[in-house]
């Protein structure tokens, strides 16, 4: 007898056999017990996943001598029969090669007649997403009044292609893509019962390259146990499959920590040589990295890794490698694959990530600032302990005792940052509502030209008054206030960003939220007072312009003659 490919010898006779979709087979065994059988299916889902054998499956079991049951006997005639393909009644139709509708017209002129040696006419349409519309159209009419010995199970892997009108009128099941352990567990079973010698490593690597299909996986079996000899090994896995030795992989990633960019080159020269796709080879890449990420973070989601194995090379370098410099790898590794996709010539684009790869540079101004900020931190603490031992001691620590040129130690003492409460005045006393919303229409353009460690202390900050030479910025935070304005590097960074947008040079006077409500309450109150000075009768002469300061504030309110 001919041989026959491992996924056509192992294909699913039961619901049982189905693996990774209990949620579909569970729901068509209790419908096939309380006889709750549907005249239209829908069963969509990722190549290989058993959409078509389920179809199969339930065509046998409503037919079965033994119905009701859950699970066909696949002894009597009737599943011997569908089996094998000889009864008539049970009909696979490929809309792939047959979307013509004067096909579909044929196959539903003999809807209307008896089934001759089963219970039920089945009829199985496979890739029914290639139906022209006129086919679909006359699918429709039959599924909407379909005569009681009809079923039919329409089998999809793009289900977004097919009318509404058809979808709506059948029950649908979703296929998910089986988990690289069940697809493992299904593989030992077959190994086990032909008696192939298959290393579990072998079988891990063919089934993360499946990518969820149980057909594609056989597939590759069948390949592996061809090209071995006497043992399916992880090297002949890796031959099939075309993938990335993950030694090579630990071998290429350690001459990324290096630097080593001979070393890198060289072995990229190695895996071309030995006939490696560069497009597997940076996707191999960049789940190795990716499942570094996850195993970082979240190390108790083995299940989740697609790509590694945890022996020692890898652990060693997962702990020495930060976060964030993954995220960078797979950033460069994200656009350099992109780039590949549209070029004749991806080697070149590899070539230059390697390099890339090997020259970069972690964020180390960020890391230094960061431990240096914790530094000073702990030193401040530190000071603060020894300063309360002292005084614990009954040692007296007066103002006097430190330098009067240290006028920082001011802002940095107890009573935290103390605005420039003149300069503030002045700006209110000047300030206008056209200067406002000039500064703040070119705010957001602002922010985009400086760095992002100065934007990140303005993203909580707001301008809030303004005259036509200074302008007050409101932060949140006091913190952010005063590193922002103890940094003139920021100052004048932000002033000449202004300077190019407005057309003039405004001076910045920072203040925080908290303050700014009582600066604001004593300058209006300030102001009401020299009004009432100035002119007792205002009111009685202009009422409707004291009720609108009232309303929206003295500084909002412009009187003209």
């Amino acid at each position: 007898m001919a041989y026959q490919a491992l996924y056509r010898v192992w294909r699913p006779q039961s619901f049982l056999d189905v693996v990774g979709q209990e949620h579909v087979t569970k729901t068509l065994q209790n419908a096939l017990l309380q006889q709750k059988i549907s005249h239209a299916y829908l069963f969509s889902g990722p190549r290989g996943t058993g959409k078509t054998s389920a179809a199969k499956i339930l065509a046998k079991a409503v037919n079965c001598e033994c119905a009701p049951v859950s699970e066909p006997c696949n002894q009597c005639a009737a599943c011997l029969g569908i089996t094998n393909g000889t009864i008539p009644d049970v009909l696979e139709f490929d809309a792939a090669s047959n979307s013509r509708v004067e096909e579909m017209r044929d196959v539903l002129d003999k809807v209307k007649f008896a089934p001759t040696a089963v219970k039920y006419k089945v009829y199985i349409i496979d890739e029914v997403h290639m139906l022209s519309i006129s086919a679909f159209n006359a699918l429709l009419k039959t599924l909407e009044e379909p005569p009681k010995h009809v079923i039919f199970i329409l089998a999809t892997t793009e289900p977004h292609k097919i009318p509404l009108t058809i979808i709506s009128r059948c029950q649908r099941f979703d296929f998910r893509r089986i988990t690289a352990q069940s697809i493992v567990n299904r593989m030992k079973l077959i190994v086990e019962e032909t008696g192939v010698d298959c290393e579990e490593r072998a079988l891990q690597m063919i089934a993360r390259a499946a990518e969820g299909g149980m057909r594609d996986a056989l597939s590759l079996l069948d390949q592996a146990i061809s090209y071995s000899q006497d043992r399916v090994s992880l090297e002949d896995a890796l031959t099939v499959t075309g993938s990335v030795s993950q030694g090579f992989l630990n071998k290429l990633t350690n001459a990324f920590q290096a630097k080593d960019v001979s070393s890198g080159l060289e072995a990229l020269d190695e895996l071309l040589f030995h006939g490696k796709d560069p497009t597997r080879f940076i996707e191999d890449l960049i789940l190795f990295y990716r499942d570094m990420l996850l195993f970082k973070t979240a190390p108790n989601l083995e299940e989740s890794l697609e790509r590694i194995m945890l022996d020692d090379d890898f652990l060693r370098m997962a702990e020495s490698i930060q976060t964030g410099q993954i995220y960078q790898l797979i950033d460069l590794l994200n656009k350099t694959q992109q780039e590949m996709r549209w070029t004749n010539h991806p080697r070149i684009f590899l070539e230059v990530a390697i390099v890339k790869l090997c020259q970069i540079e972690v964020k180390q101004t960020e890391q230094n600032q960061t431990s240096q900020v914790s530094q000073l931190i702990s030193r401040i603490e530190q000071l603060e302990n020894e300063l309360q031992q002292l005084k614990a001691s009954g040692v007296t620590v007066t103002q006097e005792s430190a330098p009067p040129a240290q006028k920082p130690a001011q802002r940095t003492s107890r009573k935290g940052f103390q605005p420039a409460i003149g300069k503030i005045n002045e700006v209110l006393k000047q300030a206008t509502k056209s200067d406002l919303n000039l500064i703040k229409g070119k705010w957001g353009e602002m922010l985009s030209r400086l760095m992002k460690s100065h934007a990140a202390l303005l993203n909580e900050a707001e301008p809030v008054a303004a005259s036509s030479n200074a302008f007050i910025v409101k932060f949140k935070h006091e913190i952010h206030c005063q590193m922002a304005m103890e940094n003139s590097r920021f100052i004048e960074t932000m002033t000449a960003a202004l300077n190019e947008l407005v057309g003039k040079r405004l001076s910045l006077v920072g203040v925080p939220e908290e303050q700014w409500v009582s600066i604001r309450e004593s300058f209006l109150s300030t102001q009401h007072a020299d009004e009432g000075e100035n002119g007792e009768n205002k009111q009685e002469e202009e009422p409707h312009i004291s009720e609108a300061k009232k309303l929206f504030g003295a500084e909002f309110v412009e009187i003209i003659d």
